[in-house]
């Protein structure tokens, strides 16, 4: 996918230029939990800095709602930044204004007004159709950012050309959330390994009891279609589940835990893969020469529930193949359990990733290709 990259804005000693960041960053007590998305964005504000340019980042953080909320201040991620790409100035929270989320172009002009050109470098904001994401593009000479160029063509060359086989593994609560992605990928994977809270809904269109976990009824159809189908759907041939009067992250409680088949008992709740299922996706991740990760095989925060997370999170960063995390609580797990810095690309936004390999594009991105046509035009 061709993009207007750095280089391509010219000269920029002392031009204004605005960058659209994402530095939705954890938060507690005020205080910035994981950095990681700011320190993302250096390798664009550097270029930009030692270019000469004035630049002013400006980006989300949390749900304000459209107006002021000091809880979603940007001043903690100003002073971090101030430490990180001193010179670098930074709007007030976007979401401030009820403006950023309904593309309002009056806010548009108003967050141009005295730039000279713009770079998008928030990924993990490119699949909103947001003021800031989609609207300065048309107004100014824009270009994409390190980081954002780099999301794409990695992500890019997962649909395009993977080294093959090509495996990918899913994760998360809801088969409703991930049912497009997932046709998505059986059009280009060689194996589809499901695992987290939406396998359930796949083993009850297998015929399997559930017990209480989570479990969507008005799925099943679909699963089964896909089951059916013959696609290369794996999933786990064990569980381990959390016993009637158990509470998930509060082992003080009670309740038993132990390891069951792939079906349930009555009131008993499938919280992990077992360990057999462990087992059987490392084999399956050893042998593949590219490997995408998106989404915990567990509760992972409980650790009565994180082998399974943690077994595949280190057998993708054992891999010899090309591996990617999408982002998301796939990337916290990967953190958490210290293997990221042996994953080859650690996506920064995981339902931009996931909305990317499905359609193929993004509104930020079509936003970018669509201002380089108006500069042409």
């Amino acid at each position: 996918m061709e993009l207007p990259e750095l280089e391509d804005l010219g000269d920029l000693a002392g031009r204004s230029v605005l960058v659209r960041c994402d530095f939705n960053v954890p938060l507690a007590g005020g205080e910035i939990q994981d950095d990681l998305r700011i320190r993302a964005s250096l390798p664009t504000l550097s270029y930009l800095v030692d270019a000469g340019a004035q630049v002013t980042a400006c980006s989300h953080l949390g749900r304000p709602n459209g107006e002021p909320d000091p809880e979603f201040s940007m001043e903690p991620v100003r002073r971090r930044l101030a430490d990180l790409a001193p010179g670098v100035g930074l709007l007030e929270n976007l979401r401030f204004d009820p403006g950023e989320t309904c593309n309002s172009a009056t806010f548009v002009e108003a967050l141009v007004e005295g730039h000279d050109a713009y770079v998008n470098d928030a990924f993990g904001a490119s699949h909103r159709s947001h003021a800031s994401v989609v609207g300065p593009p048309m107004f100014l000479p824009s270009a994409a950012g390190r980081l954002l160029a780099r999301e794409v063509r990695v992500l890019g060359n997962l649909r395009a050309a993977p080294r093959r086989p090509f495996l990918a593994i899913l994760g998360g609560a809801k088969v409703s959330d991930k049912l497009a992605v997932i046709e998505a990928l059986l059009e280009v994977v060689d194996e589809l390994i499901v695992g987290g809270g939406m396998c359930f809904t796949f083993l009850a269109a297998g015929g399997a009891s559930v017990g209480a976990s989570l479990f969507e009824e008005d799925m099943v159809e679909e699963c089964a279609r896909l089951l059916d189908s013959g696609a290369p759907i794996r999933l786990p041939i064990d569980i381990t589940a959390l016993g009637s009067g158990g509470v998930i992250g509060n082992p003080s409680a009670g309740g038993e835990v132990r390891q069951v088949g792939t079906s349930m008992p009555e009131g008993w709740m499938g919280l992990d893969i077992g360990p057999g299922s462990a087992v059987e996706f490392c084999d399956q991740i050893a042998e593949a020469r590219t490997v995408l990760w998106n989404g915990p095989m567990g509760v992972f925060e409980d650790a009565r529930f994180a082998a399974g997370t943690r077994t595949v999170a280190e057998a993708v960063a054992d891999c010899r193949g090309f591996t990617v995390v999408g982002g998301g609580d796939s990337a916290a797990a990967a953190r958490m359990f210290g293997v990221d810095d042996r994953i080859d690309h650690v996506s920064t936004g995981g339902g931009a990733a996931l909305e990317l390999i499905e359609k193929g594009d993004l509104p930020g991105l079509a936003a970018l290709r669509a201002g380089v046509e108006r500069s042409l035009g």
